[in-house]
């Protein structure tokens, strides 16, 4: 089983910038072999933001966030970031991070992912 903890949500007005943060912890948290950023706007579904891949780095972002946002992980590969620069009011939603054991599904399709964390809530404002 694997535990994922987020932090670092906040408010903040347009054009800030914040790092979420995610944590991952449990007997098998080594078999994982990628961690994505999610995120939910009230009435919306959720959206792949950006995901990086484990062992390598590999990583991917939705056209939405490219160029703003940077997904890393430390070299544990047990936490990963996600720097969010040049904040707009339409990236207001609950962020989630999940992480999967397998490839094999597409990066941003949340049904391939075996474990989610509980969110961390990030709003900017005009």
């Amino acid at each position: 089983q694997v535990h994922l903890v987020e932090s670092g949500g906040d408010s903040v007005q347009a054009g800030g910038s914040l790092r979420l943060s995610c944590a991952a912890s449990g007997s098998t948290a080594s078999s994982i072999v990628g961690f994505a950023w999610f995120r939910q706007a009230p009435g919306k579904e959720r959206e792949g933001v950006a995901t990086i891949y484990t062992p390598g780095g590999g990583t991917y972002y939705s056209a939405s966030v490219k160029g703003r946002f940077t997904i890393s992980q430390d070299n544990s590969e047990k936490t990963v970031y996600l720097q969010m620069n040049s904040l707009k009011p339409e990236d207001t939603a609950m962020y989630y991070c999940a992480a999967k054991r397998r490839y094999g599904t597409v990066w941003h399709q949340s049904s391939g992912y075996d474990y989610w964390g509980q969110g961390t809530q990030v709003t900017v404002s005009s």
